[in-house]
């Protein structure tokens, strides 16, 4: 007995922001660096989907955190909100954690 694999097809996919396309296996969502948000990782919407891209500043006090960076001006970002005509998905970019150990 011999199988035949089926091939799954491509999906392909477009940032509103900058207009980079990319065609991929299926995934469920995919990614990029953008130049037009400052490098920021953001969500790529699937080709045919209208939508935006809108970065938010994260306004309170930074201190000591290790946080993701806009840029040139350093402006820390806290989360990148994509919204499409049937919803909206929010991605926070939370401050990196660390620690320290030392001998007793």
């Amino acid at each position: 007995m011999t199988g035949r694999l089926i091939d799954p097809g491509y999906m392909e996919w477009h940032c509103p922001q900058c207009g980079l396309t990319a065609r991929t296996r299926p995934v469920p969502n995919r990614w990029h660096p953008c130049p037009r948000l400052k490098g920021v990782s953001v969500q790529l919407l699937r080709k045919g989907v209208p939508g935006s891209i809108r970065l938010i500043e994260r306004e309170d006090y930074v201190g000591n955190d290790k946080v993701q960076l806009l840029g040139e001006d350093g402006r820390p970002v806290m989360a990148a909100i994509t919204t499409r005509d049937n919803g909206q998905d929010v991605v926070v970019y939370a401050p990196t954690a660390t620690g320290s150990a030392r001998a007793s």
